[in-house]
């Protein structure tokens, strides 16, 4: 009795933990955690972080894209900004408040701190842990605070819900618009100018998690040869044909694009190379059943590419392009790339 203990207290990091021992120990956590692996790509988020936003436990992709589609859309460039600062280490810390999308597709508010606990040699993060905490309650009572204070109150709220029905007929007319911006009038399927919207985006998302991205660029062989013998009522018709066909190989996720004329792009998120070849001839093959235009057996030629490590848009596409070209010389229902 008496005596001093000379035993040390335990004391670990948790970039001293292995993958499997650290998952197991979150396992029992309430709060919801995520463990970002960089180099594989692996995120591992534990029972906390579904119940949260109400989903069954490890019930969704274990993959970064998750945590980018229940992001609010409003939200999201903001949180990626401050994202992208943390990694590049532009920023002390990540730590941020936003929107998340939970299971019945109504939005509840988090707070989300991340730390890196290892980086490449490089620079780049290896590896990130962080915490989504919810503020739900926190935002509700700065509401009914800020209600209490405000003057004639039952004037105000009967004012807000008659804006929020306004506003709500304005968010319809403007989705409606924007809609129509983006879509192609003839097949219905996106613009040059939702095309053009699009790219930069996955480019930048490709380039973020080092995903890769490709590209598919198409065009009906002998168009014009249809136009100049049938008419353009005909040749417009064969376009939508060819659409209709080629939105059957259409994955969730990916983009058809018309990007002008006969020609076609389709943007590929997280698809190498060989497998957007693979795409390219079962599209080519689905246009064999397609019934002849006049004397016309309707085919495509298509240039297949993927990204290069820091290449734009605008380099991408004009591969994509000159490799088209040297199907189209190769000769007719060719695959390049």
């Amino acid at each position: 009795m008496g005596e001093t203990s000379n035993i040390e207290p335990l004391k670990f990091n948790l970039s001293d933990l292995n993958e499997g021992m650290l998952h197991t120990i979150l396992e029992l956590v309430s709060d919801g955690i995520w463990d970002w692996n960089a180099n594989t790509g692996f995120v591992y988020r534990n029972p906390g972080w579904y119940e949260m936003l109400g989903y069954a436990a490890h019930s969704l992709d274990n993959t970064v894209f998750t945590w980018e589609n229940v992001i609010h859309p409003e939200d999201y460039p903001r949180v990626m900004a401050l994202f992208d600062d943390y990694l590049n280490q532009r920023a002390p810390g990540y730590q941020a408040e936003y929107r998340c999308r939970m299971q019945d597709d109504s939005y509840t508010w988090i707070e989300d701190r991340g730390y890196v606990l290892a980086r490449n040699a490089d620079g780049s993060v290896a590896r990130m842990v962080g915490a989504h905490r919810s503020i739900e309650d926190k935002k509700r009572l700065f509401e009914a605070l800020e209600r209490r204070n405000q003057s004639l109150e039952a004037i105000v709220e009967e004012r807000t819900r008659e804006l929020s029905r306004v506003n709500q007929q304005l968010q319809i007319q403007l989705e409606e618009n924007r809609k129509l911006a983006e879509t192609d009038t003839l097949t219905s399927i996106a613009n040059r100018y939702r095309l053009e919207k699009a790219l930069p985006q996955e480019c930048e998302r490709a380039q973020r998690f080092r995903q890769p991205l490709s590209l598919i660029a198409m065009d009906i062989d002998d168009f014009k040869n249809i136009n100049d013998h049938y008419g353009h009522a005909l040749g417009d018709a064969a376009l939508v044909q060819v659409v209709e066909c080629v939105k059957n190989c259409v994955r969730e996720g990916d983009l058809l694009a018309r990007w002008g004329g006969d020609e076609f792009i389709m943007i590929l998120p997280n698809t190498p190379l060989a497998e957007a070849r693979t795409l390219a001839e079962k599209v080519r093959h689905g246009l064999a059943s397609l019934l002849a235009v006049g004397d016309f057996q309707v085919t495509m030629s298509f240039g297949v590419v993927q990204r290069f490590e820091d290449e734009q848009q605008s380099g991408l596409l004009a591969r994509a392009d000159q490799t088209l070209y040297r199907s189209k010389v190769a000769g007719k229902n060719v695959i390049s790339g």
